[in-house]
């Protein structure tokens, strides 16, 4: 994580925003078929890379910069066959919160972008065809959000313009479900 830090900072010569989206996810029936190794995999990969990165990034974060984690609906609700993605992805929630009032004072903000069904590669790596053919089709939308539809959630936060009163959010991008965020 220093590494990556540092090499933004030589190449750009500054860091005003860190976005965190790295995930690890993979279905299990129940709680006896998820192994420790996944259970470690799972958080290595999806939350203690956030802190990693946000520890390596905030020496160079100034006021008015912004970080910005990746969570998930199963975050907010769990997913019986994501135990392990689930309790990262409410862990994530946590820590964008805490982080938020930890950074208040030097004006750094933290939020987080929490969506439902996105099409990504991640999707049919992790999908039988079948499932693939409908995914998100739960949503009131029918289908899973495109990535281009996400990502002006991203551009909110990262803005200091549009978002510099807010921190300690976690946007819940859902295909107009509602549920509690």
């Amino acid at each position: 994580c220093q590494h990556a830090v540092s090499r933004v900072v030589d190449q750009f010569g500054h860091l005003d925003i860190l976005v965190n989206n790295a995930a690890y996810q993979r279905h299990v029936e129940s709680l006896e078929e998820l192994s420790i190794e996944q259970w470690e995999r799972t958080f290595r990969t999806n939350i203690f890379a956030y802190f990693y990165l946000a520890k390596a990034a905030l020496p160079h974060l100034k006021a008015g910069s912004a970080i910005i984690n990746t969570g998930s609906e199963t975050g907010l609700e769990g997913n019986k066959a994501l135990l392990d993605y689930s309790s990262s992805k409410g862990a994530i929630h946590a820590f964008t919160k805490a982080l938020a009032q930890n950074l208040a004072s030097r004006r750094i903000r933290v939020n987080c972008v929490a969506p439902g069904p996105v099409w990504t590669p991640l999707n049919p790596a992790e999908r039988s065809p079948e499932e693939t053919k409908h995914f998100g089709e739960s949503t009131p939308y029918g289908r899973p959000a495109q990535p281009e539809e996400i990502a002006p959630a991203f551009v909110y936060f990262a803005s200091e313009a549009d978002s510099s009163y807010v921190t300690g959010e976690v946007l819940a991008l859902l295909g107009g479900q509602t549920r509690a965020g």
